[in-house]
Parts: structure tokens; C-alpha cells; sequence
């Protein structure tokens, strides 16, 4: 018989750029005990394991609108515009996206560039 824990699991999620992993428990748009939540992408979900509160979770991640790669929300892995894409395919259909976009991208190479230390690790 499986145990409370494990029913509740659904899979794990891997992030396909930078190999982020993590067990998620709901994937859709209408996290379990969560009262008038709606997420605005099909998102891999699970519960805070840092709060008791079981209406709180953490969104891990979504499929790019373009290559259906799984990537998480990362600001180095992903952009969420209207729908989830992945930065390889941003780079690739960059004119299609408009002018904050691009400069919004432009800052962030530019800031990770000047500070490579602390993106290194800025997962742990």
C-alpha cells in the first residue's frame, strides 16, 4: 500500500537547461487546495515544503510555447510573455518580441556578465 506521501507524488521535474530537479505534485492550471488560484500557463507544482500551510505551493516550472521543452522559471532558463518560453528560443525569435523584452534581456546579459560570481550559484 503506498504511503500518504507517495499517492501524492506525481513525478519529478527536470528542467532542461539547467538541470534543476525537484518532485512535483500537480501539473495544470488549478494547484490542489488552493481556493481561487488560476495560473495563467500549465505548470508543473509543488507543495512549499517550507511552510505547513498545505494551500501554499511553489511553481517548478512549464513547457516553452515553441520547442515544448520542460525549463523552469529561472530568470536564466525562461520568460513567461503571455506564455512560457525558453531563452534559447527567445534568442532565436528575438525581433518577434517587443521593445521591453529585448531591453529587459539586453540588461540581464549585460548584469551577468559584470557579475559572474553570483549567478554561478544562485540556485543553492
Amino acid at each position: 500500500m503506498e504511503s500518504h506521501k507517495e499517492a501524492q507524488l506525481k513525478g519529478v521535474f527536470e528542467c532542461h537547461l539547467c538541470g534543476l530537479t525537484a518532485p512535483y505534485s500537480y501539473y495544470g492550471q488549478k494547484p490542489p487546495n488552493t481556493r481561487s488560484v488560476v495560473l495563467l500557463e500549465e505548470s508543473y507544482v509543488m507543495k512549499d515544503p517550507f511552510t505547513p500551510d498545505k494551500d501554499k505551493f511553489l511553481i517548478l516550472g512549464s513547457q516553452c510555447s515553441l520547442c515544448n521543452r520542460r525549463v523552469c522559471v529561472g530568470t536564466e532558463c525562461s520568460l513567461f510573455y503571455c506564455k512560457r518560453f525558453c531563452l534559447p528560443c527567445i534568442n532565436e525569435n528575438l525581433q518577434a518580441f517587443p521593445l521591453e523584452i529585448r531591453q529587459d534581456l539586453d540588461k540581464k546579459k549585460s548584469h551577468s556578465k559584470s557579475h559572474p560570481s553570483k549567478n554561478a550559484d544562485a540556485r543553492t
